[in-house]
């Protein structure tokens, strides 16, 4: 079955609660990822970000299962963020009590990845936690050779 992929900034009005929170996140990475390009951007840029974060107990897990704090995290996001030409096309979301799973497809320097988010919240509607997975096509050189064209 094949998603229909939309803007971000287009489903918005179709959510709310922590769904809606997590989208709000996500359209607020892009601004600063965007804005990042321009000269004095800096780490106190992502404090935009950090209404989101419950930031004393927040952790990342990320694609190759590392595992950040905030401030961390922040300093990845502040180096990364201006050498990235980063985009997203929203797939899906769905929020399950604390939880909410977005599965967005992801484009940076001219190749693509689908990726599914997990955002664990607290109490006070915060992030809390956040795990990351992607799929992405598999190297040539790492296939087995059941994976490879006959």
């Amino acid at each position: 079955m094949t998603v229909a992929m939309r803007d971000v900034k287009d489903v918005i009005p179709d959510h709310s609660g922590l769904s809606l929170r997590v989208l709000e996140y996500c359209l607020t990475t892009k601004r600063l990822v965007d804005e990042a390009k321009q000269p004095g951007f800096s780490a106190e840029h992502l404090d935009a970000l950090a209404q989101f974060v419950a930031v004393d107990e927040f952790e990342r897990v990320g694609n190759f299962k590392e595992v950040m704090t905030w401030p961390g995290y922040v300093a990845f996001l502040a180096a990364w963020m201006p050498t990235s030409d980063w985009e997203c096309s929203f797939r899906r979301i769905s929020e399950v009590g604390n939880l909410v799973f977005l599965e967005l497809e992801e484009r940076m320097g001219g190749g693509a990845v689908n990726s599914a988010s997990i955002y664990e919240f607290d109490d006070a509607g915060m992030i809390r936690h956040l795990d990351i997975y992607l799929q992405m096509p598999m190297p040539d050189s790492l296939k087995p050779a059941a994976y490879k064209e006959t």
